[in-house]
């Protein structure tokens, strides 16, 4: 199966784990471990797929991929197995797989920006850069804090490519008949690791409010005298809070300090603090996660104002997040000037040809940056040059570090 995608293939085969013992006999025929699921679901396709009547058919799943990764590799963002959602398309005609596109591009900004809270830019890859098999590839990147590039949700337009090589044919309504066409895209555990590099501190994470399941972590301070009282209160607010799922944690064993930092390990997006002179005042003393700061506010208070505390910290961390990214980006058309900007670790709008000999050039004059992918603007680079080869540029492109 393998071998009827050579060019995919050619792309993975650096990635592809293979099986060649069963315990201790050896295998007749090695077995590659899935560094994709183009394999084993498209044959399956060429089978399901007679009619134009039997599109689109559209396929998603959740799935564990194994990509021997051996060149550093990252917990979260570079790991030989990891899970990913993915999408499998089919379409009668090339129109109706490229609108679907922008449809995947808004699914996936609206999970990652609203959820995630995680400004990125969505553009295309350069050829050598596209997915194997693949016409283009479109992805969303992001700025980590150690101004390297994350590559995040993507959409792959595979055009006919699968189609022929796993012979996925239709009659069309005149009975004449066609290769399919069809698209791939993903998200994977890959943005968690994002999510959390790009909030989290040297306390540990910081959890967007709106992916965190326990939004509130209630710390009673206890003394023997009021410690009834206290938690009393802390229960009642509890229960008043439910929606936002609490954790109330009434360990005595522990100091309210190891308490406070193991919750900010955690990641929990806000703290109520109950002691005994906020119970005089019937108040309770609340730190946000993502800049530490304290708030006094009245019990009477509290359903009306955690919500505006948890869309603040939820609208802080994305504004932050984007700050990050545009204090990271330069634009320029001087080679020394870019080079410059890459040891500064930026990432950096250029203009370049399409030959990919000139991508191999700026990996190795630069220690390693690449192109990521071709400005959304489609900026006109009429007079430009290309930042490597001094021929006429084709395009202005983003170059920068990864993982």
């Amino acid at each position: 199966m393998l071998s009827k995608e050579a060019e995919h293939v050619k792309g993975f085969a650096p990635e592809v784990a293979w099986v060649t013992e069963a315990g201790d006999t050896k295998l007749n025929e090695r077995l590659a471990i899935r560094p994709t699921s183009e394999t084993i679901i498209y044959p399956s396709y060429s089978k399901w797929i007679r009619s134009w009547k039997n599109l689109p058919l559209k396929y998603n799943q959740w799935v564990n991929v194994v990509r021997w990764e051996f060149n550093n590799p990252v917990l979260f963002f570079r790991t030989r197995e990891f899970l990913f959602n993915e999408g499998h398309t089919v379409f009668a005609t090339e129109k109706e797989a490229l609108a679907e596109g922008p449809q995947i591009r808004k699914a996936y900004e609206k999970v990652v920006e609203e959820f995630m809270a995680l400004p990125g830019i969505y553009g295309r890859k350069t050829n050598k850069e596209k997915f194997a098999g693949a016409v283009f590839t479109e992805k969303i990147h992001y700025m980590l804090s150690n101004s390297r590039v994350i590559e995040g949700p993507c959409f792959h337009h595979d055009g006919q490519n699968f189609a022929k090589a796993y012979d996925i044919k239709f009659l069309d309504k005149n009975g004449k008949e066609e290769y399919a066409w069809q698209n791939t895209w993903a998200i994977s555990t890959r943005m968690l690791g994002a999510m959390f590099a790009i909030h989290s501190d040297n306390k540990g994470l910081v959890l967007p409010p709106k992916v965190a399941e326990n939004k509130i972590v209630i710390i009673p301070i206890l003394f023997d005298k009021t410690k009834e009282k206290v938690l009393k209160l802390a229960e009642k607010i509890k229960k008043e809070l439910n929606s936002f799922s609490p954790i109330l944690d009434e360990r005595e064993d522990f100091s309210p300090g190891r308490k406070f930092s193991e919750w900010e390990l955690k990641g929990i997006p806000l703290r109520i603090e109950i002691g005994p002179k906020d119970l005089e005042k019937n108040q309770v003393t609340i730190v946000k996660r993502n800049d530490s700061k304290k708030l006094e506010i009245k019990v009477s208070s509290l359903k009306k104002e955690i919500p505006k505390l948890l869309e603040q910290i939820q609208t802080e961390l994305y504004n932050n997040a984007k700050k990050l990214l545009n204090s990271n980006t330069e634009k320029t058309e001087n080679k020394k000037q870019m080079i410059q900007f890459i040891k500064d670790k930026k990432m950096v709008l250029v203009p370049m040809c399409s030959s990919e000999k000139c991508e191999d050039v700026l990996k190795d004059e630069t220690g390693g940056a690449k192109t990521l992918f071709i400005d959304p603007k489609n900026s006109s680079v009429k007079n430009s040059k290309c930042i490597i080869c001094n021929k006429p540029a084709d395009y202005w492109v983003y170059v920068g570090k990864t993982y």
